[in-house]
């Protein structure tokens, strides 16, 4: 086991686990053994991740999520409960892509990605270090606030008042949270992001507090 050890939590394509046993004439043979045995879980089509307990530590779903659809970062929802930004507890793992809209159902619980455009994409992002031993994608609070309007299916907000009420009453947002939310980074999506209006009014919203 100490060579499934030594990968830790990061999740891995059937090359790697094949590189661990190069030695055996069935190298195949070893990974569906694993596999069955539970020592590594199986993602998705050559993704894996080793079973924690094997390494006996915490899988991380936002680490898995990076790397089940890439490129992407985790957003909306899922980054906005990481935050601690909404009272609710999310328990799908939802990402923002630049590629089609994509579901996956996993050992793991379900992931899915919304497409944006490449150019707000690019708005935003964090990368998140956990204990120097591994790091995700995942939107800064603001993007992450941007992303639910602009991803949100029938989402039309006509006022500044109507935003205020969608930000604290519908998302259940602190008013502290808001007051220290990046202006820059919803401006720059205004300029290239759609729901331009929604965004305009997050702007002249935060620009009131």
């Amino acid at each position: 086991m100490e060579r499934l050890r030594n990968i830790g939590i990061i999740p891995v394509n059937k090359d790697i686990l094949f590189s661990l046993y190069n030695d055996l004439k069935r190298p195949d043979d070893k990974i569906s053994e694993l596999e069955q045995k539970g020592f590594i879980i199986r993602v998705k089509r050559d993704l894996y991740v080793v079973s924690p307990k094997v390494h006996n530590q915490e899988l991380s779903r936002e680490l898995v999520a990076n790397h089940l659809y890439r490129p992407s970062y985790v957003s909306l929802e899922t980054a906005l409960s990481y935050y601690g930004l909404i009272p609710e507890r999310v328990y799908s793992m939802r990402s923002v892509c630049m590629k089609l809209h994509k579901k996956y159902d996993t050992p793991l619980g379900n992931f899915e990605y919304i497409k944006v455009p490449e150019n707000y994409f690019q708005i935003g992002i964090n990368q998140e270090i956990i204990n120097n031993s591994y790091a995700f994608l995942i939107a800064s609070p603001t993007k992450a606030i941007c992303d639910m309007i602009v991803s949100t299916p029938n989402l039309r907000l006509q006022s500044v008042k109507a935003m205020q009420n969608y930000l604290t009453e519908d998302l259940r947002i602190d008013f502290e949270v808001l007051r220290n939310l990046d202006r820059d980074v919803v401006r720059e999506c205004v300029e290239v992001g759609k729901k331009k209006n929604e965004l305009h009014l997050l702007k002249n919203y935060l620009c009131q507090i």
